[in-house]
């Protein structure tokens, strides 16, 4: 697939509104079912499932219970408010979002038939919803954090101040709970203009991780290595919580034999450099298997592409398939330690680096090929 093909199939998603878990996402997972088939995949089909179409019913209400008990000084209710917080952001368990109301998302779902027969199973992963934009997403709140990613290669939780304020609600005196009353009421409000913002083009977050999937299950299929089936996963409601992934574990996911499975997901592409994730989540993060970080720089510098590791502050869909026992790698970008115009309405395809985004294919093909030997 071309530079050229790479650039229409992100306008294409860019120009829908890909609310998750709402008619838009339902509408790009029809698209994107559509391409699958275009490029000789079997089996595509068009999966609900239900989900919240906001991360920030979650978040709002674990912040608000928070700035609760830091008020009345209920240390225990705090750590618990804590716990459930980042069990819910790691994507370790999300048990409060059964009690929040749910709309319907859809994944699309493909299979490239192994040749002869199946001895390896690659999953290929990105999720075709995009971000609500809000105050909390303006640059001037992130700037302080992108540049010590800059420097080190990890970004801080995307919710450390809350974070902190929880914790503080658990061990500090009466001033540091009244700070931390004030945090937290803060993140309150954040959570809900995060709620009733529109939904962002999100050409780089996620229209290129869709593109480049595409363009790695074009060159399979023309040439794919004996043996090998490829699973072709675009997922919904990523960004309010990896919605569609959990979805898919827990249907199929979970039923695959983690020696021969390998999960790759490309996410947020387009940005610049090319990174490889050893590391994801808020105080608490979820860490990628060695071996497999390793496996995918060996593959990805043999075809020319050099991974930097980095640690996130948030998450993406694969790490549902680590904490669910299956080997998995999580690939992005980043241009100055973090991403370019990152759930803003800035996010267009004019300002999506396909030099970058045609790396992360080629990275992607090479790992591919490197599990299937």
């Amino acid at each position: 697939m071309s530079v050229a093909e790479l650039r229409h199939d992100v306008e294409t998603l860019a120009g829908m509104t890909r609310d998750s878990a709402g008619a838009g996402e339902r509408a790009s997972a029809e698209w994107a079912a559509d391409r699958l088939r275009q490029l000789g995949a079997a089996e595509v089909r068009v999966v609900p499932y239900r989900y919240q179409s906001t991360f920030a019913l979650a978040q709002g209400a674990h912040f608000a219970l928070g700035a609760l008990a830091a008020r009345r000084g209920r240390r225990l209710l705090a750590a618990a408010t804590l716990a459930s917080f980042e069990l819910d952001y790691s994507g370790r368990a999300q048990w409060s979002r059964a009690l929040l109301p749910t709309s319907e998302g859809a994944n699309a779902i493909g299979t490239l038939p192994a040749r002869g027969e199946r001895t390896r199973t690659l999953v290929l992963v990105a999720h075709h919803d995009a971000a609500r934009t809000g105050l909390m997403w303006d640059p001037r709140m992130l700037a302080a954090g992108d540049a010590a990613a800059e420097r080190t290669g990890k970004r801080a939780s995307l919710a450390l101040l809350p974070e902190l304020a929880l914790l503080g609600a658990v061990v500090g005196g009466r001033k540091t709970r009244l700070a931390a009353t004030a945090v937290l009421a803060t993140a309150v409000a954040l959570s809900a203009d995060q709620a009733r913002s529109p939904t962002v083009p999100g050409a780089n977050d996620n229209a290129s991780g869709v593109a480049g999937v595409l363009a790695v299950a074009a060159r399979l299929a023309r040439d794919r290595p004996a043996g090998l089936e490829v699973v072709l996963l675009l997922c919904g409601s990523e960004e309010a919580g990896m919605g569609g992934m959990a979805a898919w574990m827990g249907a199929e996911g979970r039923a695959l034999d983690s020696a021969t499975t390998l999960v790759l997901g490309l996410d947020t592409v387009g940005s610049g450099e090319p990174v490889v994730l050893e590391a994801e989540g808020g105080l608490w993060p979820v860490r990628y298997r060695e071996e497999d970080v390793a496996f995918a720089e060996r593959a990805s510098g043999a075809a020319g592409v050099q991974l930097r590791r980095w640690r996130l502050g948030a998450w993406t869909d694969p790490v549902l398939a680590r904490l669910g026992g299956l080997p998995a790698v999580s690939l992005l970008s980043v241009r100055q330690g973090g991403f370019p115009n990152y759930h803003r309405p800035q996010d267009t395809p004019d300002h999506v680096d396909y030099g970058c985004l045609e790396a992360c294919v080629t990275a992607s093909a090479a790992m591919a090929r490197a599990h299937a030997s």
